[in-house]
Parts: C-alpha cells; sequence; structure tokens
C-alpha cells in the first residue's frame, strides 16, 4: 500500500511502486520512478528524469536529480537525469546532480550509502556497495567502482577514477586515479593495499600477499606507466586482480596517484620547472633574485 502525507506534494508524471512510502513536505516533480518500498522520511525533494530502485531510503533534505552545476547547462538542456538502483540510502542532506547529457545518466548503483551532506555531481557513475562517508564530495564525471569506501571530508576531482575496493582516507583529495585495492590518504598518496578491506571480502590470503608485492614493486616505485603494467602482468598469470590494476593502469588518462617512494606531482612539476629555468631550486638563490 502507498502512503503519501498530506503535506506532501506528488506530480503528474510520477509512478508509485507498491509500498511507496512519502512522508511530510516532500516535493516530487517531473519524471520520476519509484520502485517497490522506496521511502522518503520527510523534507525530500526529487527532480525527475529519476529512476530509483526498489526499498531506498531518503532521510530530510536529500536533494536528487537537480541541474548539474555546469556554466554550459541551461535550465532547459535535455538530461537523462539520475538513475539509482536498489537498496540505497540517502542520509540527511545528500545531494545527487543529473547528467549534463541525454543519453547518459548520473548513474548510482545497488546498496550504496551516502551519509551526511555528501555529493556526487554530474554524470557521475558510481558502481554497487560504495560508501560515501560524511561530507565527502565527488566532481563530475568521477567513476567509482564496486565496493569503494571514501571518508569523510574527502575531495574527489571530476574525471577521476576509483577502482574496485580501494579505500579513501577522510579528510583527503585527489586530483589523480586511485587504482583498485589501495589505500589512499593525504594529496594525491597511495600508501598500500587495503588487507583489511579484502580479507572482510574474503579474498584469497595469497592474492592479498600477492597484490603487496606488485604494490611495492609496480606502483611504489618511480617507474613508467608501461614497466608498471608489466611488472602487474608478470604477477597476474596466479592472481587475476594483478591483472585488474594493470588494466586499470592501461586505461588511465589522468596520472595515478603515485606510491610512498614516487615523488608528489607537485614536487615533480616544481623540479621539471627547475630544469626549464622557470623555477628557482634553493633559498639563497631565490633571495639573490629578489635582490
Amino acid at each position: 500500500m502507498t502512503m503519501i502525507d498530506p503535506t506532501s506534494r506528488v506530480g503528474k508524471e510520477v509512478e508509485l511502486g507498491d509500498g511507496v512510502e512519502i512522508g511530510p513536505w516532500c516535493v516530487l516533480d517531473g519524471r520520476i520512478r519509484l520502485g517497490r518500498n522506496v521511502r522518503l522520511i520527510s523534507n525530500v525533494v526529487l527532480r525527475g528524469p529519476l529512476e530509483v530502485g526498489a526499498n531506498t531510503t531518503f532521510y530530510p533534505n536529500a536533494a536528487i536529480g537537480f541541474p548539474p552545476q555546469d556554466f554550459k547547462f541551461k535550465p532547459d538542456s535535455p538530461t537523462a537525469g539520475v538513475v539509482i538502483g536498489s537498496g540505497c540510502t540517502f542520509r540527511e542532506g545528500v545531494t545527487i546532480h543529473a547528467s549534463t547529457k541525454p543519453e547518459n545518466p548520473t548513474r548510482i548503483g545497488n546498496n550504496c550509502y551516502f551519509m551526511v551532506q555528501s555529493h556526487a555531481g554530474h554524470d557521475c557513475q558510481i558502481g554497487n556497495n560504495v560508501t560515501i562517508v560524511n561530507a565527502a564530495v565527488m566532481g563530475g564525471h568521477c567513476h567509482i567502482a564496486d565496493n569503494v569506501t571514501i571518508g569523510g571530508l574527502a575531495a574527489i576531482h571530476q574525471f577521476s577514477r576509483i577502482g574496485r575496493y580501494a579505500f579513501v582516507s577522510g579528510h583527503s583529495g585527489f586530483t589523480t586515479d586511485i587504482p583498485p585495492f589501495c589505500m589512499a590518504y593525504g594529496r594525491n598518496h597511495l600508501q598500500g593495499i587495503n588487507q583489511v578491506g579484502l580479507r572482510r571480502a574474503n579474498f584469497p590470503r595469497e592474492h592479498i600477499q600477492k597484490l603487496r608485492t606488485v604494490f611495492r614493486l609496480a606502483l611504489q616505485r618511480p617507474l613508467t606507466r608501461d614497466e608498471s603494467i608489466a611488472i602487474c602482468e608478470s604477477h597476474g598469470h596466479d592472481c587475476p586482480p594483478a591483472l585488474e590494476i594493470a588494466q586499470f593502469l592501461r586505461e588511465a588518462k589522468r596520472p595515478i596517484a603515485p606510491g610512498g617512494l614516487r615523488p608528489p606531482r607537485e614536487l615533480t612539476t616544481f623540479l621539471q620547472a627547475v630544469r626549464r629555468g622557470e623555477a628557482i631550486w634553493n633559498i639563497e638563490a631565490a633571495e639573490e633574485s629578489h635582490t
């Protein structure tokens, strides 16, 4: 039985599945389809085009499907909107923006958990079983694979990719891609393999040990991307996850976050500028240049 609080507004284009509950002061506008047992607790605002799978819950002040924060997008521009899978939870103040394209929606998979004030920008493609902790934000066009956890207050730059079972520490910032199975923290930095997450997911122990070796040899050292891919592939004959990392690196269009023994991007950029004569290496030389 569908239940709609009399204080809520439900548009004519809205389709409601069996068992949908719409609490007080909600607004549903545009072409919206809610699966069975979807629950809007109160003060939820949904804007179509929007499709929501079964057993998904929206907490107060969630705002889903509004236009993208893209200066090129006009109020009357066509959009495929947002598609959300089943079993998801969107806590207080979560925002998910509609896509900028009419053919491909912003997409959230099944069993995702978006905590308070988290945000997914336009055209994001988010897999299944993803956890986004309080106030973590993802810019437009991010690709987040299955079983990723992004810690509180983390910021992921637009067009970035995060591979399966990666863990992003809270209060981090990333403008780079994060390979599968890795722990990431700080500013564009990899710490190691997400051993706890992999053990909880029942990955074979030998695969976890092999991934530790792959990380040390291929991702931690200052190698070219082709060299890193070759190392991953050389360990992949008995460890499919190593081949998955190789494929992730091969498909990358953005830089890969460096491991502990690789210099951070900021330092690499500075050293390149020094070699070109566009920056000064030491403080004494800098002082002399200003006198």
